[in-house]
């Protein structure tokens, strides 16, 4: 079976605004998405209130918290739309399901996985290994549109940084 047979038969289109959560962070939700338009922010929120941009998704991008959807805990992190947004909701049993019953699907989904594991660990190496420019810098080159979409305080928490502190970076990159 295909992906989108697998979204027509067993899945949900959703349309969110900007400003409207998928999930929150400390709530269940044993759903899987995959962002047909739009984009989104996945982020943390500490115990003192400071948030931590995990990853913005982007159309084409699959996301959901597997602690919730497959262990049935509640979500490590929360996903907000950063603009008017259209997902396919499916859950995550259904999903489990087909991909043990059929090899195409379960082929799929381990593209996909090796794909979301090494942007992860990508996003680790840019984090542990470079200097805030250096990672800045990454960002521009490897998503030069993400800049336009999304807010500086946005950009500097992605990149770990205060708006200040990106702010320096791009006057000594751009000029200025």
């Amino acid at each position: 079976m295909e992906f989108s047979e697998l979204l027509r038969s067993e899945g949900q289109s959703m349309t969110l605004g900007k400003g409207e959560h998928v999930f929150r962070q400390g709530e269940g939700d044993k759903s899987f998405y995959y962002v047909r338009s739009g984009l989104l922010k996945a982020f943390y929120v500490s115990d003192d209130g400071k948030e931590f941009i995990k990853s913005f998704i982007v159309p084409g991008d699959f996301i959901g918290c597997m602690t919730s959807a497959y262990l049935g805990g509640t979500c490590a992190f929360g996903l907000l739309c950063l603009a008017p947004t259209q997902l396919d909701r499916i859950p995550f049993e259904r999903l489990y399901w087909h991909s043990r019953a059929d090899l195409e699907l379960a082929h799929f989904f381990i593209d996909r996985l090796l794909q979301l594991a090494m942007k992860k660990e990508r996003r680790e190496y840019e984090f542990l290994c470079l200097s805030a420019e250096a990672r800045y810098r990454a960002l521009v080159e490897s998503a030069p549109t993400l800049l336009e979409q999304v807010t500086q305080n946005d950009l500097a928490r992605y990149l770990g940084l205060t708006p200040v502190g990106l702010s320096r970076i791009k006057r000594r990159i751009h000029g200025g």
